[in-house]
């Protein structure tokens, strides 16, 4: 099920870095959701598809529909604050990690999402490094270290000028 999650907060990424912008409209009647990503014609076989897809794959119609991912947002984009926010669930493990040792694929990614320059992810890691004892605690959770870290960059003086979140 997490492997599937990810999998689904991905393809949300993907779209978002790849600057896609895609309304529910453009998917015919399978509607908005992963299936409709994947089987981009509006076909009758491929509106079959993709409304199975959406339908019976770990509910990702529902995901997208209640995160504003998979093409789902009323507006055709994807919501910055809320990618960053399924991201940090989703990897909220592998995080911890990466932000004791200050460096790691995931902080990197993170640090994309929070808009940070080269530079900006250099130093975010060494933010994350020197602060780990009080970005994660017992009571941590994804959205509190969210917020932890949007707070301690906007509070950095290098970090405020290198991410723009």
């Amino acid at each position: 099920m997490k492997k599937e999650l990810l999998s689904i907060g991905l393809v949300g990424l993907l779209c978002l870095s790849s600057g896609i912008s895609v309304t529910a409209a453009d998917y015919g009647v399978a509607g908005c959701g992963l299936g409709s990503l994947i089987f981009k014609e509006n076909k009758g076989g491929h509106q079959l598809l993709a409304a199975t897809t959406n339908g019976v794959v770990s509910g990702n119609q529902t995901f997208g529909i209640t995160t504003g991912t998979l093409g789902c947002a009323t507006d055709g984009l994807v919501h910055k604050e809320k990618v960053q926010e399924v991201f940090v669930s989703l990897n909220f493990n592998s995080l911890e990690v990466e932000m004791a040792k200050g460096k790691g694929e995931k902080l990197e990614a993170l640090s994309g999402l929070l808009g940070c320059s080269t530079n900006g992810t250099v130093q975010l890691g060494e933010y994350t490094k020197s602060n780990f004892d009080a970005l994660y605690t017992q009571e941590t959770t994804p959205s509190s270290l969210l917020s932890a870290v949007k707070d301690g960059i906007r509070k950095d003086a290098v970090l405020s000028k290198s991410c723009k979140i």
